[in-house]
């Protein structure tokens, strides 16, 4: 099977989540899924509580910690459910009386939908007005709100966050699309979460990095399940963890570890967006969607001048082995996800086709 995997076609893998996971990563879940650690078992169906798989439990965390330098006031834990389930758990745990949001697209939005169930809601600012093609700037924060949460990427319109906010609220994100693929100051956050899918690993697991003296604001007439002190406590193991997912994730930790960790993955981000969005500013046949100054390293949303030439750009791109490249309905056009494992050869294959449309 191994070699199988080993001798497949060349796909260029844009897709935006799930999405590309290095060869490294794939072949190490191939093994596990064959014997997992010796067990003569898969990793499909070994124990949760087995001595094995809390290894890999607790080895996930340590990589973490040293990818990210987070020091000993945080715990980390995995859940099910995505990034969709952060959405409410944060508020349920968090809001009493109104907590502040900032609004840059699709995912802030549903967060936003989810945090008025619990509370008032303060949308202290938006980029809906451009349909969410920036990111919002001197925005005013209030002082007394529960929380500050927002989103540090954009997936489906292709914006970023370069500078985070600065408040003395606590400070919650979702970085489910740019976790480990630059460097941040952990310590500014109170809970950082992500969904694995984009540069952490498979669908499934969901990573939340949490401040242990933040816990103690959290509610306590809540459902035991929604209790972010519980998972703590019980170490992500209250109740049965996503074990393959997170054995996927901690074989894709393995290779950013060996890459060289987040220097690495930052500057890898850094030459493939600089060759594709230079690609597209030099283009006179394409053109961001995106301010500039905002454009999204992990993300690139962009279209042709010449819309009736889509359908051939898709065809010529399919040809070319290149996947999950289409936009986002909400945006149209075309979406380049160049997550952490993509190599630069997909972008190089990328702008070749583009090229031709000159």
């Amino acid at each position: 099977m191994s070699n199988n995997y080993q001798n497949m076609g060349k796909i260029h893998n844009f897709s935006a989540g799930p999405s590309i996971l290095s060869k490294e990563t794939i072949l190490g879940c191939i093994d596990g899924i064959k014997d997992f650690a010796g067990t003569s078992l898969s990793v499909l169906e070994v124990s949760h509580r087995g001595k094995e798989f809390v290894a890999i439990v607790d080895e996930s965390k340590k990589i973490i910690k040293e990818l990210l330098n987070i020091n000993d006031d945080y715990d980390i834990i995995f859940l099910g459910g995505g990034a969709s389930l952060q959405f409410c758990m944060i508020p349920f745990n968090f809001l009493h009386t109104k907590a502040a949001y900032i609004n840059t697209g699709t995912w802030s939005s549903n967060a936003i939908k989810e945090a008025k169930i619990f509370g008032e809601v303060l949308e202290i600012a938006s980029s809906e007005d451009k349909n969410f093609n920036y990111i919002p700037k001197n925005i005013s924060i209030p002082t007394d709100a529960d929380y500050l949460h927002f989103t540090s990427n954009n997936t489906i319109f292709g914006t970023q966050f370069k500078e985070f906010p600065h408040t003395n609220l606590p400070l919650i994100c979702d970085m489910s699309s740019d976790i480990l693929s630059r460097k941040i100051n952990v310590s500014d956050f109170d809970i950082i979460y992500a969904g694995a899918q984009k540069n952490m690993g498979p669908a499934g697991v969901t990573v939340v990095i949490i401040k242990k003296d933040y816990l103690v604001n959290a509610k306590t007439n809540i459902p035991t399940m929604m209790k972010y002190k519980i998972h703590v406590e019980k170490e992500s193991m209250f109740n049965t963890p996503p074990v393959f997912p997170i054995f996927a994730m901690y074989q894709n930790l393995l290779w950013v570890q060996k890459l060289g960790g987040v220097d690495a993955m930052q500057k890898r981000a850094a030459i493939r967006a600089d060759l594709l969005y230079q690609n597209i500013d030099n283009s006179n046949a394409f053109e961001g969607t995106v301010e500039k100054e905002d454009r999204s390293q992990m993300n690139a949303c962009f279209k042709l001048l010449d819309n009736t030439l889509e359908e051939n750009f898709l065809a010529d791109c399919k040809s070319a082995g290149i996947s999950g490249i289409k936009g986002h309905r909400s945006v149209g056009g075309f979406r380049a996800s160049m997550y952490n494992a993509l190599p630069i050869e997909s972008v190089e294959a990328l702008v070749n086709i583009m090229n031709k449309y000159k």
